[in-house]
């Protein structure tokens, strides 16, 4: 269940949770605001926090919406595609084998069936890039994890529409997104650490922020350069 509450010319979505804090949420692409609350918490509390913050949220939602966009992938060849922070151009073989992708030098080679339509390429390509930051994950995790002296129990690595990453402190878990595979080594590194941080400090409160700084001093680089990136072209939902 939630309500919209009015901040002048910006609607933001409160969500009731059985949690003690609240949560400022600023969602891409275009900037939408969501706030988790405590379940009875008054709603004039809630609006005096997020009025608080109301130069903080537009100046993220001006980020987000300042931000490049990806054209519609047609997967023809000589079409760009990035790996890890590189551009590569596509090469599309059609072959009645087994659909794969491969990089090779500076040519990313996907290997369809004849007729395969763009649908089919993406879930395709998808499923390399996964690939791609399962391989990786793990060094990372077992580096940072003794770093920051935690445990993860579980990495997912999925198709996320709204953030780059999630934690859940309660399971130890952490969810990537595959888009990650796209951008330059340091991004996932940084978004790695970020959501391990969360299993010391769930929020992105004062406490969250001096551990950033303590383990990883240039986070807030990283962060910027994540976002300044083009990002996937598709309507994302919530």
């Amino acid at each position: 269940m939630s309500v919209h509450i009015e901040l002048g010319d910006i609607q933001a979505e409160v969500i009731r949770k059985d949690i003690k804090h609240l949560h400022l949420s600023v969602l891409p692409p275009m900037g939408r605001v969501r706030i988790s609350a405590p379940q009875h918490m008054k709603l004039d509390t809630i609006r005096v926090f997020a009025i608080s913050r109301l130069a903080w949220i537009k100046t993220e939602q001006h980020k987000m919406q300042a931000q490049p966009r990806e054209a519609p992938r047609q997967f023809l060849t000589r079409e760009s595609h990035y790996v890890w922070g590189q551009r590569y151009l596509l090469t599309r073989h059609e072959h009645e084998g087994a659909p794969k992708v491969e990089l090779n030098r500076n040519r990313l080679g996907m290997w369809v069936r004849p007729g395969t339509d763009e649908v089919r390429c993406q879930e395709l390509l998808d499923g390399w890039y996964r690939d791609q930051i399962r391989a990786t994950v793990p060094g990372l995790i077992a580096t940072w994890s003794k770093v920051l002296g935690v445990k993860v129990n579980k990495v997912f690595v999925q198709r996320m529409k709204t953030r780059w990453g999630s934690c859940n402190p309660t399971a130890a878990t952490i969810r990537l997104n595959t888009e990650l595979a796209k951008k330059p080594a340091e991004c996932l590194e940084y978004i790695v650490v970020h959501e391990l941080t969360h299993l010391l400090e769930p929020t992105h409160g004062p406490r969250f922020v001096q551990l950033m700084e303590h383990f990883l001093p240039h986070w807030q680089q990283r962060r910027e350069l994540l976002n300044a990136l083009p990002v996937r072209h598709h309507e994302w939902e919530y």
